[in-house]
């Protein structure tokens, strides 16, 4: 119900897919240098919708200082942080070996994806 305190859990029954759709457009911007700013709209969600106030979009903790990601033994936090990690690689084409991509759903209907694999 509209004031239902209870979190709704729903699990995209399409998180294989979506995951892996994500990946691969992600590695396609990563690894041409004048496309990578490009990346920053992976991680920029601003917004939520309060289930209280259906009309109301409210600003939020986002989803982009939440973003985690990890590049040789360096973890970096936000979009902010993750995006200057990113801009600071000097190489300008560079090929990537994906070994693995594992893709899980999370309550929220959203997808957490591991990528293990290698840059050239």
């Amino acid at each position: 119900s509209l004031f239902s305190r209870e979190p709704r859990m729903t699990i995209n029954p399409n998180y294989e897919s979506i995951g892996k759709a994500f990946t691969q457009q992600y590695y396609a911007l990563f690894d041409e240098a004048s496309q990578r700013h490009q990346l920053v709209n992976l991680y920029n969600v601003s917004s939520v919708v309060c289930p209280l106030f259906q009309s109301s979009i409210l600003p939020a903790l986002t989803r982009a200082e939440q973003s985690l990601m990890s590049f040789e033994g360096q973890q970096m936090q936000g979009s902010m942080k993750i995006m200057e990690k990113i801009q600071s690689l000097t190489f300008q084409k560079i090929a990537h070996l994906i070994t693995a991509v594992d893709c899980q759903p999370t309550f929220d209907g959203g997808v957490f994806i591991n990528v293990l694999g290698q840059l050239k």
